[in-house]
């Protein structure tokens, strides 16, 4: 991994990110040297990486907390395609009070096969803050998305780790 980082491969280096930041596969904890390591990533092209970051800011782990530095990396993560950062997004303008773009968010982002985005727009939809199109709308898009995932390699694997954890 390593080897792929230092050839500049984006994913190699979030991962090595996530590395530092767990203190795992031999490295010590180190916030700074994972949230320059997703820097890097983001800037190659890694959605993840900036999820990471801005999970980082939200959190205020090793970091201080700061909605606006999340918002900002949820965003660039987000208009690459990252599904839980924009449920993060969601989530941010949930508790900012603004519903109309918050269901929007968690609208594209159950589309993109996020469950807790669509039980946010199923919850909104139950309370009254989302139209029955905007539910029936999430419903279709993330069925369409769940299909598209289903594999029968993927159910094998699920089946195999269900019974090696004795599910």
């Amino acid at each position: 991994m390593k080897k792929r980082a230092e050839g500049g491969d984006a994913e190699a280096i979030n991962f090595l990110g996530c590395a530092y930041y767990n203190g795992q596969y031999g490295f010590r904890r180190n916030y700074n040297k994972a949230n320059k390591l997703w820097l890097q990533a983001g800037e190659r092209g890694c959605a993840s990486a900036y999820y990471n970051i801005g999970n980082f800011y939200i959190n205020g782990e090793g970091v201080e907390r700061d909605e606006k530095k999340a918002r900002y990396y949820f965003e660039l993560a987000a208009m690459r395609g990252d599904a839980k950062a924009r449920h993060n997004l969601g989530s941010i303008e949930c508790g900012a009070g603004n519903t109309n773009r918050a269901v929007k968010h968690f609208a594209i982002s159950a589309g993109a096969g996020d469950d807790d985005s669509f039980a946010g727009i199923k919850n909104y939809f139950l309370v009254g803050h989302a139209t029955k199109c905007d539910f029936e709308t999430a419903l279709r898009a993330h069925k369409e998305a769940a299909d598209e995932m289903k594999s029968a390699q993927r159910e094998a694997a699920a089946s195999f780790l269900a019974s090696r954890r004795g599910v």
